[in-house]
């Protein structure tokens, strides 16, 4: 019986801001989509706990534009206590407030190819979860909205429907975030890296790499 099975969804939107791990202060967005992000748009879409998403190749439909902006930003998440209960709001705000840079992604587009494989404790047919994910995606149906790397640039989606054209973008983007692997009790947590390429628009994922992020999971392949 087949434990695994295609999946694509174009995704797209008018900013994204996928940020560089090295330039956490002052954010700057790769040029495309990381893998990790990728996951989160398929998983907001449909998720099960019986599968994992494995993103395999994600082609551009549009050419990368950055713009930036400046934005209000607290220095840290406001803890509800009786001393916070004693004073407004906006002193709070005003106390902790930073003006931070951001360099994002203006209008874009996105393929997403992945793959859904079941977990090997999972009985159901992998059929099953493949038509699921497609019929949401016809509806428009999500679980949460997804979002291009920051919840302020939301997420569009829709079907595949073969005659989109895929850029002509040719680059060495470097070391790319993949995703964290995170242990069954979440108290380690790893982040894992690769050298990203885009040839002729598209990006291959290394696979090789879940490996190490499911590490914990038994998949069945």
């Amino acid at each position: 019986m087949l434990r695994r099975s295609k999946v694509s969804v174009k995704v797209f939107g008018n900013g994204a801001l996928f940020v560089r791990p090295e330039s956490k202060v002052e954010r700057v967005s790769y040029p495309i989509i990381t893998p990790s992000a990728a996951r989160g748009i398929l998983e907001a879409i449909f998720w099960k706990p019986e599968f994992k998403y494995q993103i395999t190749k994600i082609k551009a439909l549009e050419w990368p534009e950055f713009t930036s902006i400046v934005r209000n930003e607290t220095s840290s998440k406001a803890v509800i206590n009786k001393a916070f209960m004693n004073n407004p709001i906006n002193k709070y705000i005003e106390d902790t407030r930073q003006l931070r840079h951001s360099l994002f992604l203006k209008k874009i587009a996105y393929i997403i190819e992945a793959e859904i494989i079941l977990l090997e404790e999972t009985a159901h047919p992998i059929k099953k979860y493949e038509v699921m994910f497609n019929r949401r995606v016809t509806k428009g149906q999500c679980f949460a909205r997804p979002y291009f790397g920051t919840r302020e640039f939301s997420c569009h989606f829709s079907c595949v429907e073969g005659n989109e054209e895929i850029i002509d973008w040719t680059e060495e983007v470097g070391p790319m975030f993949f995703d964290y692997f995170y242990s069954k009790n979440k108290e380690i947590t790893q982040p894992h890296y690769f050298n990203a390429n885009i040839v002729k628009g598209e990006m291959t994922i290394p696979q090789y790499l879940y490996k190490e992020v499911y590490k914990e999971c038994i998949l069945n392949d």
